[in-house]
């Protein structure tokens, strides 16, 4: 984003920023790749994909850094190629659901990159974990460790909100949706976060280090697996997976796979909007004086704050056979990737993308959470415990939170996320 865009200069214009916008004017269509992690690091994909959903909504890249894929950019071909499941599938089996393929020796099949009925099955088995009457208990208890981590955090002092706040908050919950050891609940964002990061497909050492990250997650919850087979079905995920019909015949590959899942599903989504919601009001603290003074907008604001952070930049397809899309012959076996992150930003359906407007008509038009039978299934706990974190932090703080630098990004095209951001709370 850019000040002529929209968007403010926050703190100070980002360095990177004005090289990106030269080369993705000026440079071949063909030149550009924007599954690069580095333009998210840097946080200077905007012009791209700007240019590509002006000139190329639908768009081939040959050498990408993760091999050859379309991406689809704009929000009305994201939608078509989302609920179409019987063109382009989500399966392990074809690659799965990120730009980069799976690993043929080393596949994760999970439910999210399975195709129906076996889709539908699987994710019947944990969808009661979200359902209203398990969010309904759920808040008391979210309400509670919100407010605790809110009151222990420092005043008029330097500290990292990533750390603090949203990954103290997320795994929190996390730990209790797996009924995961407690003292040991900052594992989960390690691992989630293993597996999320960019890693060089040419740096066989460093591939090496991520699958042994991944054989000890295993080996943590096979042993709690154990446990819970052989005792009396119980309302935590890895419960509902060991007794649940769909699941409980499991390989253990298939088994790590829907762990990370929701592993992943559980933090990244909550955890990067909570980071970005406040970096956002930072932004446009207009918003965020209308905000204090008219509360009752938070159900509103927070799926603005969803939309405008995009935590999950892509989801991947691939097509079961030759489909035309805006003129652009895809021909079966191609990946074809869903840039979430670009069709949230498309000003022919939502007006003025780039600002974040809390009162935004139509806020929960957003694309994060995918759309057809894919779509998030924890999206109503994420939007929850955004709710609740940004009301108590209305009724405890009586001036605006304060971002004092711009954040440390994510090195990935995968998760749009924040690995630091120091804020300070005024007195």
């Amino acid at each position: 984003m850019n000040a002529a865009a929209g968007a403010p200069a926050f703190p100070k214009p980002n360095p990177h920023l004005a090289k990106a916008e030269a080369h993705a004017k000026a440079c071949a269509l063909d030149e550009i790749d924007v599954s690069h992690p580095q333009l998210f690091e840097d946080n200077v994909f905007w012009p791209y994909f700007a240019r590509l959903r002006r000139d190329a909504p639908v768009h081939y890249c040959a050498n990408g850094r993760y091999g050859s894929f379309w991406s689809v950019t704009k929000y009305r071909d994201i939608m078509a190629v989302d609920t179409n499941h019987k063109d382009f599938s989500s399966s392990w089996e074809h690659g799965g659901i990120v730009v980069r393929d799976q690993a043929p020796d080393f596949q994760l099949p999970m439910f999210i990159a399975m195709d129906p009925p076996r889709h539908d099955e699987q994710r019947k088995v944990v969808s009661p974990i979200v359902a209203p009457d398990s969010l309904q208990n759920l808040e008391p208890l979210i309400r509670e460790r919100v407010g605790r981590v809110l009151d222990g955090l420092p005043r008029n002092e330097p500290f990292d909100w990533v750390d603090k706040v949203s990954i103290e908050l997320t795994t929190q919950m996390l730990a209790s949706l797996f009924d995961f050891p407690w003292e040991e609940r900052r594992q989960l964002t390690h691992w989630s976060d293993v597996v999320t990061s960019d890693v060089d497909p040419n740096d066989a050492k460093a591939i090496e280090v991520r699958r042994n990250e991944m054989r000890e997650c295993l080996a943590c919850f096979t042993e709690l697996w154990n446990a819970r087979v052989n005792a009396e079905p119980g309302g935590d995920l890895i419960s509902l997976l060991a007794h649940g019909e769909a699941t409980r015949e499991m390989p253990p590959m298939e088994y790590l796979g829907n762990v990370i899942l929701l592993i992943v599903g559980g933090n990244d989504t909550t955890r990067n909007s909570m980071t970005g919601g406040l970096y956002a009001l930072n932004c446009f603290p207009e918003q965020y004086e209308r905000l204090r003074a008219r509360p009752q907008l938070v159900d509103n604001m927070v799926s603005e704050m969803i939309r405008w952070q995009t935590p999950l930049a892509h989801m991947r397809r691939t097509a079961l056979r030759d489909v035309t899309l805006r003129g652009q012959r895809i021909k079966k076996g191609d990946r074809v990737v869903m840039w979430y992150v670009s069709g949230n930003y498309d000003d022919e359906v939502i007006a003025e993308p780039e600002r974040f407007m809390i009162e935004r008509p139509q806020a929960r038009r957003h694309l994060s959470f995918g759309f057809g039978i894919h779509r998030c299934v924890g999206n109503r706990l994420a939007e929850l415990q955004l709710k609740i974190l940004w009301e108590s932090i209305l009724e405890r703080f009586d001036k605006p939170i304060e971002v004092l630098e711009e954040p440390q990004r994510v090195r990935s095209s995968f998760v749009k996320g924040y690995r630091r951001m120091m804020v300070r709370i005024p007195t």
